[in-house]
């Protein structure tokens, strides 16, 4: 077996995979639901392909509230059906419409691409009778993962003690915002439980208070001097501030192919890789293959997966990125009150024997 962080030669792992063959005889969709952190409503949809005595299951994360567009209510009647090549299937995907009118954001229509085509690797790898891992030729790690959060509309350490309480070894990335008092900056790294500061820099959200965000990047430049700095925001006082921790500074948000590696506002070396953003298996697979020929620090990112893609995003941090700060904390943590008993990180790899599945009894948080 290949080191579970780097993929052989540094190429990319997709041909492994290319060829796998598909039969897909039906398309089901199912609701899925939870009430998170902050009363924050998650709606997701399970896409369930059946074929040949078994199923594959993705899950489409790109719908934030119901509004006649998610899988499960629109139910569309795709021409699936077929035998394929797992390539030859993720080619005819993209020709086909997948929403019923264009989605607000763009990004979204990678959300919903990945559901399909995780499920139909799901699928190929079950009717073979072998498991992603067996298939890539990686062994599987322990993840270490990272429970990601912000702290509330009126910022509060509250919801750091929370699941320090329940968890004590629990580690966090948290959303920064300008709203942070120095004094709750101190606070929170007091605790020495932060791998990773996400400042939301790369959404186009409107700066309010230019002056209040620098002051912020300079408590927390030197309040967490080893975290990574997640998606700062492109301005030029930023840039200056953080052009000493470029070695630490990371990008999410405009990552979605491997060539988007080039494109970041700072010539960052650190790449949080986020399946469902990407969007594809082939595109995945160079995101990887290219962080493992430069030797770009990976870890891993999900989107309030509340079933079957969580255990995904898991395996695939297993697989590529082990012993980073993964945010794929189990779907548990992301409660507003997480019950005890929480799964201590780091998570014990247990893939399931056939499939792109995390075992179902893994984390306890699903």
């Amino acid at each position: 077996m290949t080191s579970a962080t780097q993929p052989t030669n540094g190429e990319s792992l997709w041909p492994r995979l290319a060829e796998l063959a598909l039969v897909i005889e039906g398309c089901e969709y199912e609701r899925l639901h939870a009430v998170l952190a902050h009363d924050f409503e998650r709606i997701t949809t399970h896409v369930r392909l059946a074929g040949a005595g078994t199923d594959g299951l993705g899950e489409d994360v790109s719908i934030f509230r119901e509004d006649g567009t998610s899988l499960h209510e629109t139910r569309p009647s795709l021409p699936l059906e077929g035998e394929w090549t797992l390539a030859g299937f993720c080619d005819h995907l993209a020709t086909l419409e997948l929403w019923p009118q264009p989605p607000e954001w763009e990004v979204a229509l990678r959300f919903r691409n990945w559901a399909f085509e995780s499920a139909a690797l799901d699928l190929a790898l079950r009717q073979a009778g072998r498991s992603l891992h067996d298939v890539l030729g990686l062994e599987p790690g322990p993840v270490r993962f990272v429970n990601s959060l912000g702290l509330g509309e009126e910022p509060s350490i509250e919801p750091v003690r929370k699941r320090l309480a329940r968890s004590p070894s629990v580690r966090f990335k948290l959303d920064a915002a300008a709203t942070w008092a120095p004094a709750l900056v101190d606070e929170v790294a007091a605790t020495g439980a932060v791998d990773t500061i996400d400042f939301k820099g790369q959404y186009g959200f409107e700066v309010e208070d230019r002056e209040a965000l620098v002051a912020l990047y300079d408590h927390v430049l030197a309040a967490f001097p080893d975290a990574y700095l997640e998606d700062p925001h492109d301005l030029p006082e930023i840039a200056q501030r953080l052009g000493d921790h470029l070695e630490r500074v990371s990008y999410d948000s405009p990552i979605r192919s491997a060539q988007d590696i080039d494109a970041t506002p700072l010539p960052a070396r650190v790449v949080n890789v986020k399946p469902s953003r990407i969007g594809s298996l082939r595109a995945l697979c160079e995101v990887y293959a290219r962080c493992a020929r430069e030797r770009r620090p990976m870890y891993g990112g999900g989107m309030g997966e509340l079933g079957v893609g969580r255990g995904q995003i898991e395996l695939l941090a297993a697989l590529f990125h082990a012993d980073a700060p993964n945010d794929v904390a189990p779907s548990a943590y992301n409660e507003d009150d997480p019950v005890d008993g929480l799964p201590a990180s780091p998570l014990a790899a247990r893939p399931d024997v056939t499939g792109f599945r995390w075992a179902a009894s893994a984390d306890g948080g699903r």
